[in-house]
């Protein structure tokens, strides 16, 4: 065999639990077997939620006019102004958001790359919610940055613990993460406890907060409340996009909006605007596609939320009958963080969603794979799927915790 050339410890180290779940499954089904997957936020991979028609159309007529050219960096005019209105008359939440501080990436993942690449020097810090969504812990590692989880209390709607949080924060770190509602557990941010965040940030003159929102209007109570709309002091970057509550994830279409109602962000801005120019543009048409979904009536969403609600309930009373099981309540997005109970699965949350895997063949994600110290001991499952494939995959579970039981 020939000497391998070596891979750097930044690529080799990262670790993404919901997608590197389906190599198994891959495996299963080419063997023929059939896998129920509750692994991956895409709702279009289970029918009955598709992306509207009208921004098909729209997606279309972009094509069919050859807009299929290089756009403007920061995003089409039209885009940005659309989505600065969005963020100005949001029914919870609405804060004075100017076009020229909204850029549009390739999905909120880029938006990510770009924010830390601009923001963190070797040894900076990201805080971020344990559990969170994985690629905040592996990004900032590429650009010299450490993440530092702050704890959310599994036995109080995944709240967050403040004084855990408190502990965190100190002058290394540079930016704190708000997912809201968050992605594994579902837990909506109250305005009181936004408050008491930006109260803390404010006591750190380098830290700016990003509050990633990608499901804002996902949510069951209508209780989001914007993170922009509550700070008068500290900066605040909103990350959203198309891909879940406008149901179409594979456009990639995201953006970043800034808030900096002091003026603190202009050397940023600027790094942000250079790394911008120098990639190019997102997806020319697709950003016609979503500007096509903010202009125009949004009152099939009602359906599609009444929808997720049902099958939240669903999911809810079925794990409540069973033994090994529990769940805080999800309050929003389509996920369910779901605790293994006991003993004989104490720290194998792994094991555990691979012996579903191979024996059962549900695809779920182990909760570690969220934080190896705050997940350990749950497991995501996405209750898009309809009733009667939801019913039949914890059908399996159960009957996988039986005979492991017995």
């Amino acid at each position: 065999m020939a000497k391998q050339i070596p891979v750097t410890s930044r690529a080799s180290q990262i670790e993404y639990a919901i997608r590197d779940v389906v190599v198994p499954a891959n495996a299963l089904e080419a063997e023929g077997h059939e896998i129920i997957k509750l692994n991956i936020g895409d709702p279009l991979a289970y029918p009955g939620l598709p992306t509207p028609d009208h921004m098909i159309s729209a997606y279309q007529k972009a094509l069919l006019d050859q807009k299929n050219g290089y756009s403007p960096a920061y995003g089409i005019p039209e885009l940005r102004k659309a989505i600065s209105n969005n963020e100005q008359n949001k029914l919870n939440g609405g804060w004075s958001c100017d076009p020229n501080d909204v850029y549009v990436c390739h999905g909120v993942t880029e938006a990510l790359q770009i924010i830390f690449a601009t923001f963190l020097d070797p040894g900076d810090e990201v805080l971020a919610p344990g559990p969170h969504y994985p690629p905040y812990m592996a990004y900032p590692q590429l650009f010299g940055g450490k993440t530092v989880e702050y704890r959310l209390d599994p036995d109080n709607n995944w709240k967050i613990d403040f004084d855990d949080l408190k502990a965190k924060m100190n002058d290394k770190v540079k930016l704190l993460v708000l997912i809201n509602p968050n992605n594994p557990t579902g837990n909506v941010i109250t305005q009181q406890e936004i408050e008491e965040i930006v109260e803390l940030a404010s006591r750190w003159e380098n830290c700016t907060i990003i509050s990633d929102e990608i499901y804002d209007r996902l949510n069951f109570n209508g209780n989001h409340i914007s993170t922009a709309s509550v700070s008068s002091n500290v900066p605040v970057i909103t990350l959203n996009g198309v891909s879940k509550v406008y149901y179409a994830p594979g456009w990639r279409i995201g953006y970043m909006a800034l808030h900096d109602p002091i003026n603190k962000l202009s050397n940023i801005k600027d790094g942000l605007e250079r790394l911008l120019r120098s990639r190019l543009c997102a997806s020319t048409p697709a950003q016609y596609g979503y500007l096509a979904g903010l202009n125009d009536d949004d009152a099939w969403m009602n359906d599609y939320l009444s929808t997720l609600k049902e099958r939240n309930d669903v999911c809810v009373s079925l794990i409540n009958d069973i033994e090994g099981l529990s769940v805080e309540k999800p309050q929003g997005a389509f996920y369910m963080f779901i605790k293994l109970t006991e003993n004989h699965w104490n720290n194998r949350d792994k094991d555990f969603v691979l012996d579903l895997l191979h024996s059962k063949h549900v695809l779920t994600v182990h909760g570690s794979g969220f934080s190896n110290q705050y997940g350990k001991n749950h497991f995501r499952v996405v209750f898009l799927p309809s009733e009667k494939i939801l019913i039949e995959a914890f059908n399996r579970i159960d009957d996988l915790l039986n005979e492991r039981r017995n």
